[in-house]
């Protein structure tokens, strides 16, 4: 997709809320922005005591830069090193965005077990691969995670499109709230082993000047394996990672640069993932892959950064009888689990919507570290908290695996 252009005219800046104090991001060389370094708070604050580091503000799943201007000079690529939480970027920019480097946000591809590759920032990891003894493949992570199949292969992860054999899409358009791509399933083979790809990054850009891409902006999936003594073996693939999500909100949108968020092609493919372009104004033919969803926004204004308060969120109350961390990092042992619970068959999630239609559907996925599948679970049970807002309360009972599992929710709404 080629974003369509027209001649650009005088507009008013439009209203981005950056103070501009991490500064100006001027990038002449090669450079990795380490996330973990962001300082713990609410993303609005003054970060001139963290000066380039950024806020990580739990309550909006992000890393929060408030930059003065962008500069990324050509030959330069910006990378980054992941926050724990893995939670995407959002660069707020006061002044103009020039990107004739690159900027990004790829998911890592396939991996020696038992190392899970690593998404970029708001992304979700590749499945573990056949490792030792009973350890055996697990599926991709993320709401479009892979599924590990019945032989020895792994499946694509989605997201803004179907993998290969992978779950149904998500996520929507306008990239409200702020999500990457999921990671496709290792393959189970005892002599061969191969874990799947990352998921694809998610960042938003917010400009209130001008956004002048001459270069590259990608959030790209990590590829599966393909065997190369027999790649027409696909009994043997592991599943790529799907695309990530870019939403870039400007002025004015300048450049014939490109903007990428596609899954990976090799073994199992990934679905593509998201692209939301919001601006006055367009100038250049940027090429644009997926073909994004696109905003004509009036000059002068305020665009919409983040889900309003009166949007859904979900969350999850309790798993078994033990409350829910609200910032939760599935470490998978790394600095403990966010849960322990007593070993079983099945265990009780208890989900909480907010501003979720009762007649929504509510699934709970968990995903094991390995040796299994992942398990979808339709909650039920819907108990009204409040009315207004409208809080509801599901039920959802799953099966407990030995060992790490993620636990996710997504809602279906009607």
């Amino acid at each position: 997709m080629s974003l369509a252009a027209f001649a650009p005219s005088s507009f008013a800046l439009l209203n981005i809320p950056s103070d501009g104090s991490d500064g100006a991001l001027i990038v002449a060389s090669n450079l990795v922005i380490d996330l973990s370094q962001a300082v713990t708070g609410v993303w609005s604050n003054n970060n001139a005591g963290n000066i380039g580091k950024g806020i990580y503000d739990s309550n909006k799943w992000a890393v929060v830069f408030k930059y003065s201007s962008v500069t990324i000079s050509n030959g330069a690529t910006v990378t980054f090193a992941n926050q724990s939480s893995r939670a995407p970027v959002v660069w707020l920019v006061s002044g103009d965005v020039t990107i004739n480097g690159t900027v990004s946000l790829d998911g890592q591809s396939y991996a020696n077990p038992p190392l899970l590759p690593e998404p970029g920032p708001g992304g979700f990891r590749g499945g573990n691969g056949y490792f030792v003894g009973s350890v055996s493949a697990g599926a991709g992570f993320g709401p479009g995670g892979g599924a590990r199949n019945a032989d020895t292969r792994g499946f694509g992860g989605s997201y803004g499109t179907q993998g290969n054999g992978g779950p149904a899409a998500y996520g929507n358009p306008s990239l409200l709230p702020l999500l990457g791509g999921s990671g496709g399933a290792g393959n189970d083979r005892t002599d061969i082993a191969i874990s799947g790809g990352a998921g694809g990054g998610a960042i938003l850009i917010a400009v209130a000047g001008n956004a002048s891409i001459s270069g590259t902006v990608r959030a790209n999936g990590g590829a599966g394996w393909v065997p190369v003594f027999n790649p027409g073996d696909t009994s043997n693939h592991s599943g790529s990672g799907s695309g990530g999500g870019v939403r870039l909100i400007t002025t004015s949108l300048v450049g014939n640069g490109s903007i990428q968020a596609v899954g990976g092609t090799s073994g199992s493919f990934g679905g593509v993932g998201r692209i939301r372009i919001e601006r006055v104004s367009t100038s250049g033919t940027a090429q644009i892959n997926p073909g994004a969803s696109v905003v004509t926004l009036l000059d002068g204004s305020s665009p919409l950064i983040w889900l309003p308060d009166t949007g859904p969120t979900a969350r999850i109350v309790s798993i078994g009888s033990v409350g829910a961390p609200a910032d939760p990092r599935a470490s998978f042992g790394a600095f403990g689990p966010d849960v322990a619970v007593p070993q079983a068959t099945n265990t009780t999630v208890v989900v909480e919507t907010t501003n979720a239609e009762v007649e929504s559907q509510v699934r709970v996925r968990v995903t094991p570290r390995a040796s299994a599948n992942y398990t979808e679970t339709l909650a039920t049970n819907a108990v009204v908290i409040n009315a207004n807002p409208l809080i509801v309360r599901w039920t959802a009972t799953v099966p407990v695996i030995s060992g790490y599992s993620a636990v996710q929710v997504k809602v279906l709404r009607p």
